[in-house]
């Protein structure tokens, strides 16, 4: 069976309900409305429910980005609780699949890596630039011709030791 782009990863604000338990139906109702109106959700599916109308929600990807404005306005606090769900959703992803049946890690390609690089500040944006590019290029890609999806979540997070910054200037 084939399943179309528009029936991939929807979710309801019930099913979100059941994931997010200490979250409040009237909160959780709020930032949807307020994701929705943003354009980071979309509705790609409604269906009568017991008198009410059930939507069926998708995170538009290409509008789920913080851009570098917004990311410049966050304090440190705010940068933390992003991680914090950044970090929550790929925990999810990875225990949603090692649910299923007939999870086979090793053979599906499950792969966690880090790897530190040492670059410029210039070098630095073109590696951003890079990996945003060979991401984007795959992620156009309609399934079906035996594609697997894959969740491909990146980190990059600076790590600079006591003194070092010293160090590179004085090279």
């Amino acid at each position: 069976m084939s399943i179309s782009r528009s029936q991939r990863a929807l979710t309801t604000t019930a099913q979100l309900r059941e994931r997010l338990p200490d979250v409040s139906a009237a909160s959780m109702y709020r930032h949807v409305a307020t994701l929705t109106k943003a354009g980071i959700l979309e509705v790609v599916q409604e269906r009568p429910v017991r008198g009410t109308v059930e939507r069926s929600y998708r995170v538009r990807q290409d509008e789920a980005l913080v851009d570098e404005d917004a990311r410049a306005g966050m304090t440190k606090d705010d940068h933390r609780q992003a991680f914090t769900v950044f970090t929550g959703g790929m925990m999810a992803d990875l225990d949603r699949y090692l649910s299923r049946d007939d999870a086979d890690p090793p053979n599906d390609g499950v792969l966690c890596r880090q790897g530190a690089v040492w670059v410029t500040p210039g070098e630095f944006t073109e590696l951003v630039a890079e990996l945003e590019a060979l991401v984007a290029r795959y992620a156009g890609r309609a399934p079906g011709d035996d594609r697997i999806r894959h969740i491909v979540s990146l980190a990059l997070v600076p790590d600079r030791a006591a003194g070092e910054e010293g160090r590179a200037s004085e090279a």
